[in-house]
C-alpha cells in the first residue's frame, strides 16, 4: 500500500473500501495487527512523542480521520485518497463482518455504553456475533485482556479508549489477547449507543463536521484551535522542513 507522510506519520493511502478489505482479509488469515485512525491532534501528539509515533506507525492501517489530514497531504504534496473516518470505517467494517458471522469485542466508554452499542450494531447487522463487552474505567489494562479472553475471544475488538491511551493498549497487549484485529476508534460507542451524534451529512460532506461539534459544544474551542496552529506547522515544514519520508 501506498503511504503519505504527514509530519513523520505515515498514513496509507487507501479508500474507505479498500480498507475494510484490507481489514477483512487479515481476519480471514488470522493475521494479527491493529488499525488506528489519527486525526490532527494525535498526529500532534506523535511528534512530541517518539515512541507513540512508532506505535503509530506499526500499524496494519493508519487511516487519515479529519479534514485536517488531507488539508495537509495537499500543502504538503502527499497523496491520499480522501478521508477515511473512524466511525465510518468501523461501521463498514461491522457489515462486512455480519455477513460472515463474525465475532466482535466492544472495550471501552462508560459502563452500559459498550451494551448498548453492540445490542444496536446487532440489531442493524443481524450475523454479527458481539463476543463481550468491558467498559473503560479499569486501571489495570490485564482487566481488559481477561475480559476479552474470558468470552472466547474476538475476531475484531473495538479499542475505544481516547488517545494515546488505545493505541498504547493494542501495541503493548495485542499479543497476549484472543483476537486477530484491534481498531482504535476513540469515543465511536457513544455515537453507536445513540449517546452521541455525529454531525448532519451536509457538515461531513463540506468537511465541517468539526464545526459543527464546535457549535454543539463551544468548551470545545481550545481543542479546535489546534487546528489551525497544526496546518500552520505543515506549512512551516512545507517551506522550510522538505518532505519526511
Amino acid at each position: 500500500m501506498k503511504t503519505a507522510s504527514i509530519l513523520g506519520v505515515h498514513f496509507h493511502a487507501v479508500t474507505m473500501q479498500q480498507a475494510v478489505d484490507v481489514a477483512m482479509s487479515r481476519i480471514r488469515a488470522r493475521q494479527k495487527g491493529y488499525v488506528v485512525t489519527p486525526n490532527p491532534e494525535i498526529v500532534d501528539l506523535c511528534c512530541r512523542d517518539r515512541e507513540y509515533m512508532g506505535i503509530v506507525n506499526r500499524a496494519a492501517l493508519v487511516l487519515p480521520d479529519g479534514i485536517g489530514i488531507i488539508y495537509a497531504a495537499k500543502i504538503l504534496g502527499e497523496e491520499l485518497c480522501g478521508k477515511v473516518a473512524g466511525i465510518e470505517f468501523a461501521e463498514n467494517l461491522v457489515a462486512a463482518m455480519a455477513k460472515e458471522n463474525m465475532r466482535l469485542f466492544l472495550l471501552g466508554a462508560k459502563p452500559g455504553v459498550a451494551e448498548k452499542a453492540g445490542e444496536n450494531l446487532c440489531k442493524k447487522y443481524p450475523g454479527l456475533v458481539l463476543a463481550g463487552t468491558q467498559d473503560g474505567y479499569f486501571t489495570d489494562p490485564q482487566t481488559a485482556v481477561d475480559a476479552i479472553n474470558a468470552c472466547g475471544g474476538a475476531d475484531v475488538v473495538f479499542v475505544c479508549l481516547g488517545a494515546p491511551k488505545q493505541e498504547r493498549f493494542m501495541a503493548n497487549y495485542m499479543d497476549e489477547i484472543h483476537a486477530t484485529l484491534f481498531c482504535g476508534l476513540g469515543g465511536s460507542l457513544d455515537v453507536f449507543a445513540g449517546i452521541a451524534k455525529r454531525a448532519p451529512k451536509i457538515f461531513i460532506k463540506l468537511g465541517l463536521e468539526w464545526f459543527y461539534r464546535l457549535l454543539c459544544q463551544p468548551s470545545r474551542i481550545g481543542r479546535m484551535m489546534k487546528l489551525p496552529k497544526f496546518l500552520l506547522i505543515v506549512i512551516r515544514e512545507r517551506l522550510f522542513g522538505g518532505k519526511r519520508k
